[in-house]
């Protein structure tokens, strides 16, 4: 049980790491609608993850109680641990090119409505 757990979080990881490399490469290129297209499925799998996780624990703190030596896991445990540490990495670098994006977005916004009183749209009578 508790290696299938670790096996389908790997899975799991791997499939979110290539949306988001897949990010990486729409962000570079402008094709945004693409990007628009993953979140859904990038929200649900970051959502099964976490939930893996917390069975995951509570699945090895029952091994433990149970007199299981955990250490027996400890190779599928490191090797979950290296994807999911590549995809916080992947996340990162993801928000270091979309960040800058946005906030020159809003500083474009900002000025269009300083210098329309306030409003994004200048409505001329």
């Amino acid at each position: 049980m508790i290696k299938a757990k670790i096996k389908t979080m790997i899975e799991q990881s791997l499939i979110l790491k290539k949306s988001i490399q897949e990010d990486i490469k729409d962000v570079s290129e402008a094709e945004h609608e693409k990007l628009l297209e993953r979140n859904e499925k990038k929200l649900t799998l970051m959502q099964d993850i976490s939930a893996s996780h917390a069975q995951l624990n509570d699945l090895l703190a029952a091994e433990i109680n149970n007199g299981v030596d955990v250490n027996i896991y400890r190779d599928s445990v490191n090797e979950l641990e290296v994807h999911l540490r590549e995809l916080y990495e992947l996340n990162g670098k993801l928000a270091t090119i979309v960040l800058p994006v946005r906030q020159m977005y809003k500083d474009i916004i900002d000025e269009i409505s300083k210098n329309n009183g306030g409003s994004l749209i200048e409505v001329k009578a």
